[in-house]
């Protein structure tokens, strides 16, 4: 199968670390496209960056279509314009924060999610309600950090996160840790050995999603909700 990983910011880093995750846990007959838009923000940190993201992130979507892309991973766990996008394609389309609330919720009876910055825990917090899965969702926490801190090796991003999963785990009593952003996708297993807790990467949950779908040969629905924009 062909995967197409759509990173809606401009960060090529983030990207490549992405692709990097999905070479690693792919499955052998898996082909791997990534790719970021080059005019959008270098991160997405609220409703503005999302939005300014969007028209590009779907013409990267279009343009993966355009070469057979089996399935499509929005990676930003904003899970900007999912929607929308499953109207321009009939692969599946997949947001990273869906497919780690579900795939937690497999593993665990409650989570609670660890992003970047406090302005980020209103829109997860919708969008656990969205995929109703605020009933498994203990909390939405913050460490205060910068997406683009995660890009920096000489940051202390990888601790500040380990020190909140750390205090989710005591005071939410969680029993699986959500990673709230694409940049995090690197340190899933190691957080889970170090904390001694599932720790779940959305890139990674979403890449076994979109392998799963594909193998089961479903595509997206093309009845009302998510059919093909009308031509105007």
């Amino acid at each position: 199968m062909k995967l197409a990983i759509l990173n809606p910011n401009s960060t090529e880093s983030m990207t490549q670390k992405c692709h990097e995750v999905a070479l690693k846990y792919k499955n052998e007959d898996t082909i791997v496209h990534s790719s970021n838009p080059t005019t959008s923000p270098k991160s997405i940190e609220g409703h503005y960056d999302e939005v300014c993201s969007v028209m590009a992130l779907m013409q990267e979507i279009q343009k993966a279509d355009i070469w057979g892309a089996d399935a499509h991973i929005i990676a930003c766990f904003d899970d900007p314009a999912l929607y929308a996008a499953r109207e321009l394609v009939r692969a599946p389309v997949i947001g990273i924060c869906e497919s780690a609330m579900h795939l937690a919720s497999m593993v665990a009876s409650s989570f609670s999610v660890v992003t970047t910055l406090e302005r980020s825990v209103p829109i997860i917090e919708d969008l656990s309600h969205r995929y109703g899965m605020n009933k498994f969702c203990k909390k939405v926490r913050a460490a205060n950090i910068p997406v683009l801190a995660l890009e920096d090796a000489n940051s202390n991003a990888k601790e500040q996160i380990t020190e909140e999963i750390n205090r989710a785990i005591k005071e939410d009593k969680c029993e699986a840790i959500i990673l709230g952003c694409a940049g995090m996708a690197d340190l899933a297993h190691e957080l889970t050995q170090t904390c001694k807790i599932p720790v779940i990467d959305g890139v990674l949950a979403a890449i076994k999603l979109a392998e799963a779908l594909v193998g089961a040969k479903m595509q997206t629905s093309k009845i009302n909700s998510y059919a093909f924009p009308r031509q105007k």
